[in-house]
């Protein structure tokens, strides 16, 4: 079985728009919370998000595609963009139907759905709809953009598993170089959906914050006053490689994929099981598959999204595979400064973990006030300020709505 590496990455999120404000922001523990610019958010009960700020997609994407794509499609082509210009690779040196691209989006082209049935609403008689209705919603558009763009013709699909849709994304990609059907797989998510209907229907399920007083702090994963989620918006790009074929041209490895784990719930349409078993499941899947203990983890990016029920289901999880060497290591929620970017999360976490290991740093989880008396108070949270720390190990989780739930570990090599 071959070995997986990450040789490039790429990010835009609510705390920067390029990997290195990524890092810096994350190490300072900023906040990506804001009042809603995308839309007028008054009468909604959440009127905040972590938007993405000063985005300019003419820096890095063809015109032709900012004119013909959906927000969510442009998030992927700019961090596939940094990705592969950080990844050294010579891309017309190439076999390109060894490289393959596997992305992830929870929900697509909300942008564009919303905006085509906003003003079909308008129209008298037989509404008109764009050309480009179709292809610019679709999820599966963004990887097959990228293989347009950059002429990759290996395998090329879309994970669609709401928030757990990039972990399962870099876990199959990855799958598809061991088993030695590619070399190289460009991989991660995107997600567009601060939106009247994004933040609409989150609110209608209670999901979401509603601090509208003080939206920098709203986002409190593992506090005792949290009250849900924080809407994100962005992207994050791993470029996978086989590793002889990153050592033979002397690529930069960031960290190798140790392993992984996917299940399911098999509980609730959107609630976790309260004891977090199959989460459970899961993290012992993954440990397996990498041939780790649990004394083996130093960095734990939790899925940590600041909801009360799934806060204090992961930590009883934790407990509950770790034992007494939960106590040992950290665990952070970096959502509590990016928000919850739903299908693009495990992307910008992964990248989060990975940084994690090559800048020996964890990074925070902010706006933590007062503990939970449901949740282990002696469990290093890394509350409020990032923390030295010789990290080799790092495990992300990430899980969804209909139960599903991954996790991947990755390590220093």
């Amino acid at each position: 079985m071959r070995r997986v590496v990450v040789t490039g990455m790429g990010a835009l999120t609510p705390i920067g728009n390029s990997l290195q404000e990524y890092q810096e922001n994350l190490r300072k523990g900023t906040s990506g919370a804001g009042q809603i610019t995308q839309f007028d958010p008054a009468g909604f009960k959440t009127t905040f998000a972590c938007e993405v700020k000063d985005f300019k997609p003419e820096e890095r994407i063809d015109r032709r595609y900012v004119r013909r794509t959906d927000l969510f499609t442009q998030y992927a082509l700019f961090t596939t963009d940094e990705a592969l210009k950080d990844s050294g690779l010579d891309l017309d040196a190439l076999d390109k139907d060894r490289v393959g691209v596997i992305w992830a989006s929870g929900i697509g082209g909300f942008h564009t759905f919303e905006q085509e049935i906003e003003e079909a609403g308008k129209a008298e008689g037989v509404p008109r709809y764009s050309p480009f209705l179709i292809p610019k919603l679709i999820s599966n558009i963004a990887p097959g953009i990228i293989s347009i763009e950059y002429g990759f013709s290996g395998v090329n699909y879309t994970t669609v598993s709401a928030c757990a849709s990039a972990n399962h994304a870099i876990i199959n990609s990855a799958d598809y170089i061991r088993l030695g059907k590619a070399d190289i797989m460009i991989t991660g998510g995107s997600e567009a959906a601060v939106t009247r209907a994004g933040i609409g229907g989150f609110s209608s399920m209670k999901a979401l914050s509603t601090r509208n007083d003080d939206p920098q702090t709203a986002s409190r994963p593992f506090d005792r006053e949290r009250d849900g989620f924080v809407l994100g918006e962005g992207a994050g790009t791993l470029i996978l490689e086989d590793y002889a074929h990153a050592k033979a041209r002397g690529a930069k490895i960031y960290a190798e994929v140790a392993g992984s784990g996917m299940n399911a719930d098999a509980y609730h349409m959107t609630a976790p099981h309260p004891e977090g078993t199959g989460v459970i499941k899961c993290m012992a899947m993954a440990l397996k598959d990498a041939a780790m203990t649990t004394a083996d983890v130093d960095y734990i990016n939790v899925h940590g999204t600041s909801t009360p029920l799934g806060d204090i289901a992961e930590a009883k999880a934790i407990l509950k595979v770790f034992g007494d060497d939960a106590y040992k290591l950290n665990i952070s929620s970096t959502k509590s400064m990016t928000g919850h970017l739903l299908g693009a999360a495990g992307a910008v976490e992964s990248i989060a973990g990975i940084l994690a290991i090559n800048s020996k740093f964890v990074p925070p989880t902010i706006n933590h006030f007062t503990d939970d008396p449901d949740i282990d108070s002696k469990l290093n949270f890394t509350f409020n300020e990032a923390q030295q720390k010789d990290v080799r190990v790092v495990l992300s989780n990430a899980f969804g709505f209909g139960g599903h739930n991954t996790c991947v570990i990755f390590k220093r090599i």
